[in-house]
């Protein structure tokens, strides 16, 4: 077995002190830029490898960070981890990925693992755990949550959420405007001549959901169309949903000519429904979904969908947690950013009347 290399052997190889090494590997800002680089090379030459456990033990930091969200099966969030990852990696961290299945028991267990192996922070989007369409007593589980998340600040690691949160004193958040996506989605319907909007909407105790429905509603109405609640069905983010909701819109006596959906994946349920039953996207009746998942530009009939810049959100949910945990004083931070949506217009909702 090959002895390993050490600061002392890249020292000699330099004919340099150990503790110029070790502050070259460090990035002390004392040592110079050139002699950093030759430092670096000659390491990476003598294959050295720093001791993690020591340098955590030194610093404090484990460099680990957790990243919380609901499914990684989905380009959105997928993507945020892409960003996160992009973001953090330079700086010398390793990304934890849980997925919580939109389960509360899940995330409160990935929240307590996260916490035990160290993690220098977590950054998560919340479980959507209830059924929308089945209201039930969630004291328990909020109860339970509250004080995972009491926890989290108890112990001075920063909490960042992205996407979906909580409105929790002292956390800070990266979302995008949702309001103004579902408001611009709608809008874009009645312009293109649409009447009668239904709205596939989800568990609205979910901030962005509920400001989806906000958006969707306030377009209505300032366009002075009338609000009829019975065409917002709740349903989750899955095909099969969709397609069960499309089915009972289609069954009303006066069936929509516009669906917008707050998920691309129940807007693609609705679209498979729409045109077994035989009616024409988007001359009948035109869809337009929510997260700009990759399918649906590349669909013979592509579909209307609302980007979230899922990247640059994950990249700036990096860069608030680099910001917290590199803070030294005791002044703690709290930022909220809002990124702007933006609507990609495709085949699923251009209708031939407007555009000829």
């Amino acid at each position: 077995m090959s002895k390993k290399t050490t600061i002392y052997d890249i020292a000699k190889k330099l004919n340099i002190t150990a503790a110029t090494v070790s502050r070259a590997l460090n990035n002390n800002p004392k040592i110079s830029e050139t002699t950093r680089a030759l430092v670096l090379k000659t390491a990476a030459k003598m294959n050295y490898e720093q001791n993690k456990l020591a340098l955590a033990l030194k610093s404090g930091k484990s460099f680990n960070v957790g990243v919380i969200v609901p499914r990684i099966d989905s380009n959105f969030f997928a993507s945020v981890i892409r960003g996160i990852e992009e973001e953090l990696h330079p700086e010398g961290y390793h990304v934890i990925i849980c997925q919580t299945h939109d389960q509360k028991s899940q995330e409160l267990t990935n929240v307590n693992s996260l916490l035990n192996a160290q993690v220098d922070g977590i950054l998560m989007s919340i479980s959507n755990a209830n059924d929308p369409n089945k209201p039930e007593n969630k004291k328990d589980i909020n109860s339970a949550e509250n004080d995972i998340f009491n926890n989290i600040l108890k112990k001075n690691v920063p909490l960042i959420f992205f996407d979906r949160k909580k409105d929790i004193k002292g956390v800070s958040s990266v979302i995008i405007d949702d309001f103004k996506g579902a408001y611009d989605a709608t809008q874009h319907l009645i312009d293109q001549g649409k009447k009668r909007i239904a709205h596939l909407s989800n568990n609205r105790e979910i901030a962005i959901f509920n400001n989806r429905y906000l958006g969707y509603k306030q377009a209505l109405l300032d366009n002075d169309f009338e609000f009829d609640e019975n065409l917002v069905i709740n349903c989750f983010s899955k095909v099969d949903e969709g397609r069960k909701v499309a089915k009972k819109l289609l069954e009303m006596k006066e069936p929509p000519d516009a669906i917008f959906s707050v998920s691309d994946f129940s807007a693609l349920g609705a679209i498979q429904e729409i045109l077994e039953q035989g009616y024409k996207i988007p001359e009948d009746i035109s869809v337009v979904g929510f997260s700009n998942e990759p399918f649906t530009k590349f669909m013979e009939l592509s579909i209307t969908s609302v980007d979230q810049s899922p990247t640059e959100m994950g990249r700036i949910v990096a860069k608030v947690f680099l910001e917290e945990v590199n803070n030294d004083s005791k002044i703690k931070s709290e930022k909220h950013v809002v990124l702007s949506p933006e609507l990609m217009i495709r085949k699923s909702s251009l209708s031939p009347a407007v555009t000829a």
